[in-house]
């Protein structure tokens, strides 16, 4: 599922919870700094490998609304691309903090800095639940791409040390373009070596159903309900191969989705919907 269909499925089941996650951010923008050298304990990869990546079982918070705490005490943040300010990235490398850069890959959202630059033959459907964001035509990587490269470049200019590319499963929603399976695989193949040729560690985003073939791609996985769905298998590759899952529940208690993934070696906690400051780990 996507970040979108997660949403949806997530706010009908809780009807008190009133506020979309990860959904609304902050499109506030910062000057772009110099990345500052740090050498943070929530390391992995060394020898050939040129960027960082977490380790399984890392402690980790994911920000993407309200003012970002950065004395949280986990090893590894995942916040927004352009709320989170360069200065902030180096307050967190300063506490020995590694920082994931959330932004969105496969889908458009208004109200972001560069979204005038996206044409509107890229623009498909709305997601469902977010009437105003649109899904992206990811066969038109003559266009798309050089968009998210430029994303990406922000996040290495603002000191970041990996990305969590999201809605990257269109193909498996109703997008208004026929996309297949290897349309996907391709595309999603494709942010992560612009990811990696920033030296920038990746994380494979949901997209469950190609998880395994895409593991050997990414970096570690970003994962949301798996325990809710009985998706949690899906996610062994990564496990197997040594490579951190950062999961969240939203509706389950850690009583019940703990005992599932420590087992598993993830990196499991509960958040609120709108994926605030807010964090219960397991």
């Amino acid at each position: 599922m996507t970040r979108a269909g997660r949403c949806l499925r997530a706010v009908t089941a809780t009807l008190l919870l009133l506020v979309p996650f990860g959904c609304a951010r902050s499109d506030a923008t910062t000057p772009a700094a110099t990345p500052k050298t740090v050498t943070p304990s929530a390391e992995q990869a060394t020898g050939a490998q040129q960027w960082w990546s977490p380790r399984p079982g890392v402690s980790w918070q994911w920000q993407l609304t309200g003012p970002l705490d950065t004395a949280v005490d986990a090893s590894v943040y995942d916040v927004d691309l352009f709320a989170t300010t360069a200065e902030q990235v180096a307050q967190l490398h300063a506490r020995g903090r590694r920082v994931i850069c959330y932004l969105n890959a496969g889908s458009y959202e208004p109200g972001r800095p560069d979204s005038p630059r996206y044409p509107s033959v890229l623009l498909g459907r709305p997601l469902d639940g977010w009437p105003d964001e649109r899904w992206l035509d990811i066969q038109r990587l003559d266009l798309l791409e050089p968009l998210i490269a430029a994303r990406m470049d922000l996040c290495r200019a603002k000191g970041f040390d990996a990305v969590e590319p999201d809605n990257v499963d269109g193909y498996r929603n109703d997008t208004g373009f026929p996309l297949t399976g290897a349309d996907q695989e391709l595309f999603n193949t494709r942010v992560a070596e612009l990811a990696h040729q920033r030296g920038l560690g990746v994380g494979l985003k949901n997209d469950l159903d190609q998880a395994a073939a895409l593991q050997p791609t990414f970096d570690f996985a970003v994962d949301e309900q798996c325990v809710e769905y009985n998706e949690c298998s899906q996610l062994r590759p990564f496990a197997d191969a040594g490579k951190a899952v950062l999961h969240v529940e939203y509706q389950l208690p850690r009583s019940e989705f703990c005992p599932v993934t420590r087992p598993l070696g993830f990196s499991s906690m509960q958040k609120h919907l709108n994926l605030d400051v807010a964090r219960w780990p397991c």
